[in-house]
Formats: C-alpha cells, structure tokens, sequence
C-alpha cells in the first residue's frame, strides 16, 4: 500500500488546500507543504532498496472481473523522479506563496500544483502501461490548468491550449504504442515488457510501436518537430514555469525514454530517430536562445536545447551515454529551476524580463544575484560544478 499511499495523497491534498485556502493564504500554502512532505515521508524508508539492487512491485485489485490491477514499481530510475517531483516541489510550494499577488486565488494554484504533483508521481511510479498512461494525460490536463491560471491573460489561455493539444494527441499515439506492446509482449506489466527486449526488438511490429511511443515522448518533451508549444507555455506564472518545465512535465518525456531503454533501444531505428530528433532540438533550441531577450524566453529554447541533448544521450545507445543522460536529468533539474526562479524575483522586483533594460541589478539584489550566477555556471559547465561533470560524460 506504500506506493499506491505516495500517489494518492497529493489528490486528496488537492481537496484540502482548497477548503484550508478559506482561513488564509499561508493557510493554503502551509497545507500543500505538508501534503508533499507527508507523500516524501511515505516514500523516504523505501530509499535504500534501489541502492541494494532491489525492485519493489505493490499491486492491488482494482476491477479484477476484467484482470485489471494498480500495480506500482519502486526502482533507481523511480526514486530518482520521486526525489525530483517531491523535493522540487516542495520549494515551488514554499516559492508561489511570496511570489503570488493578493489578486491571485492561492487555493485554486495549490489544488492545481497538487494533482500535478499525484499525476506526475503516478507516472514514475506506475508498473502497468494502461496506469501509466492515465496518469500521462492527468498531468496533461493539469499542466491545462496550471498554464492557464491568469485566465485573464490572452497568452495564458492560448499558450494552454497549444500544449494540451500537442501533449494529448501525443497522448493518443502513446496509447497506440502501448496497445502494440502489450500485444507483442502478452502483457502490460513493465516488469514482462523490460525483460522482453529481444522479442520485442525481432518483432514485425517493431517500427510502429517504436514510432508511436516516440511520437508520445517527443511531444511531451518538447522535442522537434513538436517543441513550439514550450515557449508559448512560458505564459503560466513563473512558479509553473520553474516546475513543469524544467524539472517535471517536459521530463516525463525523458523518463519514458528512460523506462523503456531497456525495452526498445539498441536497433539503427531507435538511433536515427531518437538521436535526430534530440540533435535537432539540442541544436535549434541553443541558437533560436542566443536571440532571445525575455529571460523566460531565453530559459524556455535553453530548457529545449537541453532536454535535446538528453533526448540524443539515450539515442546513442552507449552504457555511458544513459548514465549521462540520466545524471544530466538531475542536473538539469536544479539548475534551471533555480534560473527560473531567479528571472521571476528578477520580474516580481523589477518589472520586466527584458535583458535589454535591466543591469546593474547586483548592488540592488546581491543574493538572487550570486545564485543566478553559480546556476547559470553549473549550465555552462563551468568546471567544479555539477553541469561540468554531465557534460563532461
């Protein structure tokens, strides 16, 4: 029950911040840090197994008439997006409180923030295809919301409406994709579905499962020729901004890349097209950046170029070139979450994100500056910080 725990209490968290919203705003606030550190708690005893080597499956009879269970997986690959998902979060939810304007409904943000937070969690933490696709399309629709939150703001609404289009016909694709697994493999559990690589991979069925699961992946991480919607996303509040789009969201793209390695990798197929399609995204996203004047613009084509290059290390196929893919997920994770963070207090104070009109910020905000600086050295890869080593591999 511990995992299926994890999951659920970020949605009955939903519920809650939005009746403790009632008696105040830290209310709110107070209440969504409590429901994330209650999901980390349930899940913190369960730290060490993958260090151990171990794989913890939970399952549970959901309609068992029709074989369907909640089945849920706890791996290194599990644990890595559940610290990322829960400790992100938590900042985020410490964050929104101070940069949020009185004119901002509190209850209605953290509600949002919260069944992101379950759908995302359910997503990493799923062991059957047909639950992890769910979970996919609540965070589609909860990323809906959570974009959309200044409904009074034309961009916000429209910038919604392109990713939900975009991630839920991806949505549709990865059904398809999983529906072929399934069938090749003879089962949805992804514990038959890993262990069947080979069998997969000899299939006739190969090249449009592939595609299919790809076209999913792609979509959600932003990547060519599907990365448009991210910039025009960049329209949500920068705490949005700072965790679907640096550290979760885009990432459940990267995970599935990630979950199914094992899977589907090791053909010229998986190469060309995940490789291309991560070197082309890697490659526009850095140079469309570099013209780039709004900080979150600049930081939305740089989250592009990134998540490109993590999309081209799991293309390569090599051992080395997943643990940094992986590595560089964590990495990535931290330091543009904290960029963006730093450019929405650079906004919150100043007034603007244009580059073009601000300088001189230093003797005014002497520790956003220092923290901005040491977060965009560690995305150059300034040696001595964690960027450098990623890269580096």
């Amino acid at each position: 029950m511990t995992l299926f725990l994890a999951v659920l209490i970020p949605f009955v968290g939903a519920a809650l911040v939005a009746l403790v919203s009632r008696l105040g705003r830290s209310h709110s606030a107070w209440a969504a840090g409590a429901v994330t550190l209650a999901s980390l708690a349930v899940l913190l005893p369960l730290f060490a197994l993958p260090f151990g080597g171990d794989t913890l499956v939970q399952q549970h009879d959901w309609i068992p008439a029709l074989g369907l269970n909640l089945a849920f997986r706890f791996d290194g690959l599990a644990l890595l997006f559940a610290g990322l998902i829960l400790g992100i979060g938590l900042l985020i939810v410490l964050y929104a409180r101070y940069y949020l304007s009185e004119r901002d409904s509190m209850g209605r943000f953290y509600s949002y923030l919260m069944l992101f937070m379950g759908s995302m969690l359910g997503i990493v933490l799923s062991e059957n295809l047909i639950q992890l696709l769910i979970f996919w399309e609540l965070t589609s629709l909860s990323s809906f919301l959570l974009i959309s939150y200044w409904q009074h703001r034309k961009e916000a609404r429209q910038g919604a409406r392109m990713a939900l289009a975009i991630t839920g016909l991806g949505g549709f694709a990865l059904l398809g994709g999983f529906l072929l697994l399934g069938h090749i493999v003879g089962s949805y559990e992804l514990s038959v579905v890993l262990a069947s690589g080979d069998l997969i991979r000899a299939h006739p069925l190969y090249v449009p499962t592939l595609v299919l699961v790809l076209l999913g992946v792609f979509t959600k991480s932003a990547q060519f020729p599907f990365h448009f919607w991210l910039p025009h996303a960049m329209a949500a509040p920068t705490p949005v901004s700072a965790y679907l789009h640096s550290a979760t969201m885009v990432k459940a793209g990267v995970f599935l890349l990630a979950r199914l390695y094992p899977a589907l990798s090791g053909t010229p197929e998986w190469f060309w097209l995940v490789s291309g399609a991560g070197l082309t995204t890697l490659l526009l996203g850095a140079f469309v950046a570099l013209f780039k004047h709004d900080l979150k613009g600049l930081l939305a084509y740089s989250t592009l170029s990134h998540l490109g290059l993590i999309t081209l290390l799991f293309g390569l196929s090599t051992p080395l070139a997943a643990v940094a893919g992986v590595f560089h997920i964590i990495n990535h994770a931290t330091f543009k979450a904290s960029l963006f963070m730093a450019a929405g207090i650079i906004d919150h104070e100043a007034g603007t994100r244009d580059m073009r009109r601000l300088h001189g910020l230093w003797k005014f905000m002497p520790y956003t500056a220092t923290l901005a600086m040491v977060a965009a050295a560690a995305m150059a890869g300034v040696p001595l910080m964690n960027g450098f080593l990623s890269k580096e591999m």
